[in-house]
C-alpha cells in the first residue's frame, strides 16, 4: 500500500479551518487512514500548536508548516497569505524529496495530492527535485483545483508537465479547459458521520423554537460569490407578500459582511444575534432562537457540526445556491443531515431539481418564495426530497470515492514512470 501526502493551506486547526478545503483535507485524511494508508497532512498551521504532531496512532502525522510568519499573522490561515505562499513554495519540496526517499529506501510508493493554487508551485518544484534525485517514478503527483482562485498565479504549462491535474466537477472541469488544462473529474466525498442519525429531540427542539415562522438557514463565507444579497432580498419579498420568514445565518470575518449587513439595513430587515460557546447543544440554540423576533438571527458563533446537522434538518430550506459553485459540499452535508438545500447551478452536478434538493434556475430572489410555495402545498415532495437526498449522499462518502481516486493514483504512476 503506498504512502500519501496531502499538502494544503487549510487544515484542522481552528487557524486554519476557513472553509471546504479544510472540511475536505480533514475528511480526506480520515478516510485514507481508515482504508489503511499511511498519511502525512502538511499545512499551514496554528504558529502555538506543534509542529509536528501524530494521531491515529501515528498513521496521521500533521506538519504545520510557515509558523514562523503565522505568528506575525494570528487572524487565520489565509493572513499573510504572499508571504506564506512564497514560503510554502520553497521550502515544502525538498521536505517532500526526503519523505518520498525514505518511503522508497523501504520499497513503498507515495502519492502526494497538492491542493489549489497556493501549492501549485510546490508541485512544480518537488517534481524537478524528484527528476534531480532520480526518484521521479517513487511519487504520483496529482494537483487538484478546487475552484477558480488564483488561476492567474499558476504557470499551467509547467504544472501539466509536472503533476496530473484533477478537479471537481463538470463546471470546474470547464473552467480548467478554459486556460488550457485537460482535468480529470474526481469528486469531493463526505465523512460518514454527516449519515449518523441525531436523536430526534435535537431537530425537534429547534422546530418547536421556530414555531409557525417558515425559517431558512444559510452558512458560509461572506462572499459575493455566496449570493448574500440574493438570500437576503428574498426574506424581504416573503415578508412584502406576508409570509413571516426568517433567515438563520453564519457568515465569516470578512469585509464583504458589511456589505450584508448595508442590504439588510437596506431592505428594513431585523436583526437579532445569538452568541453561543462553541460547545452549545442543540436545545441551548433552540432556546436563543425562541426568543429572538427578528427577520434575521445572525448566529455570532461557532457553530458545533451536530448542532448544524440539526439546524439543516430542522429548517424549511438551507440557502447554498453560490453564483459560482465548484461543487457543493454543503449540499451534500443537508441532504446527509435530512435537510432540503436550495442549491445553484453549476458545480452541483448530483443535484436533481425537486428530486433530492431544489435548484434555483434564474437569479430572481422571488424564486425562493416560489418553490416554497409549491413544498408547503405538497408535503408529500418535501418528504421525498429529503428522503432522496439522504440516499444520494451516501453515494458520496468517501469511502465510495476512494475507489476512483485509487485508480486515478496508478494512472498517475504509470504517467511518472515514463517521466523518470
Amino acid at each position: 500500500m503506498h504512502d500519501v501526502i496531502l499538502v494544503s493551506f487549510e487544515g484542522p486547526d481552528r487557524y486554519s479551518f476557513v472553509g471546504g478545503l479544510a472540511t475536505r483535507m480533514n475528511d480526506l485524511a480520515a478516510a485514507l487512514v481508515a482504508r489503511g494508508y499511511r498519511v502525512h497532512h502538511i499545512f499551514v498551521g496554528d504558529p502555538v500548536l506543534p509542529a509536528r504532531e501524530e494521531r491515529a496512532d501515528g498513521r496521521l502525522i500533521l506538519e504545520r508548516w510557515s509558523q514562523w510568519i503565522s505568528v506575525y499573522h494570528p487572524r487565520d490561515v489565509y493572513d499573510g497569505e504572499d508571504g506564506k505562499w512564497r514560503d510554502f513554495s520553497r521550502t515544502v519540496p525538498p521536505h517532500l524529496v526526503e519523505l518520498i526517499g525514505a518511503s522508497a529506501a523501504a520499497g513503498r510508493r507515495t502519492v502526494v495530492l497538492f491542493e489549489d493554487w497556493q501549492t501549485a508551485e510546490a508541485a512544480i518544484n518537488t517534481a524537478g527535485l524528484l527528476v534531480a534525485r532520480g526518484l521521479r517514478a517513487a511519487a504520483a503527483l496529482l494537483w487538484n483545483a478546487n475552484n477558480t482562485y488564483g488561476f492567474d498565479r499558476v504557470d499551467f504549462a509547467l504544472l501539466r508537465r509536472a503533476a496530473s491535474i484533477t478537479t471537481i466537477s463538470r463546471y470546474m472541469r470547464g473552467e480548467l479547459a478554459a486556460v488550457g488544462v485537460d482535468a480529470a473529474i474526481l469528486p469531493n466525498g463526505i465523512a460518514e458521520r454527516w449519515l449518523r442519525p441525531l436523536s430526534p429531540s435535537e431537530p425537534g427542539s429547534l422546530r418547536a423554537a421556530f414555531g409557525e415562522r417558515p425559517s431558512f438557514v444559510k452558512v458560509a463565507r461572506f462572499d459575493q460569490d455566496k449570493r448574500w444579497l440574493w438570500a437576503i432580498d428574498a426574506i424581504a419579498i416573503a415578508r412584502s407578500a406576508g409570509l413571516h420568514s426568517r433567515l438563520l445565518m453564519r457568515g465569516s470575518r470578512s469585509p464583504y459582511a458589511e456589505v450584508v449587513g448595508a442590504r439588510i439595513r437596506a431592505q428594513g430587515l431585523s436583526v437579532d444575534r445569538v452568541a453561543l460557546s462553541a460547545q452549545a447543544t442543540s436545545d441551548e440554540l433552540a432556546s436563543a432562537v425562541g426568543s429572538c423576533h427578528g427577520d434575521i438571527v445572525f448566529l455570532d458563533f461557532f457553530i458545533p457540526e451536530r448542532v448544524l446537522r440539526a439546524l439543516y434538518q430542522a429548517a424549511e430550506g438551507v440557502l447554498a445556491n453560490s453564483e459560482k459553485e465548484p461543487f457543493g459540499l454543503v449540499g451534500l452535508e443537508v441532504m446527509a443531515s435530512g435537510g432540503i438545500v436550495y442549491v445553484g447551478r453549476t458545480g452541483e452536478d448530483y443535484a436533481v431539481p425537486f428530486g433530492n434538493c431544489v435548484v434555483m434556475q434564474s437569479d430572481d430572489p422571488r424564486e425562493l418564495l416560489t418553490a416554497y410555495q409549491t413544498l408547503r402545498t405538497r408535503p408529500e415532495l418535501a418528504v421525498a426530497i429529503r428522503s432522496d437526498g439522504r440516499a444520494t449522499a451516501k453515494r458520496f462518502v468517501w469511502s465510495r470515492i476512494l475507489d476512483g481516486y485509487e485508480a486515478a493514483w496508478e494512472t498517475a504512476f504509470a504517467l511518472s514512470a515514463a517521466a523518470g
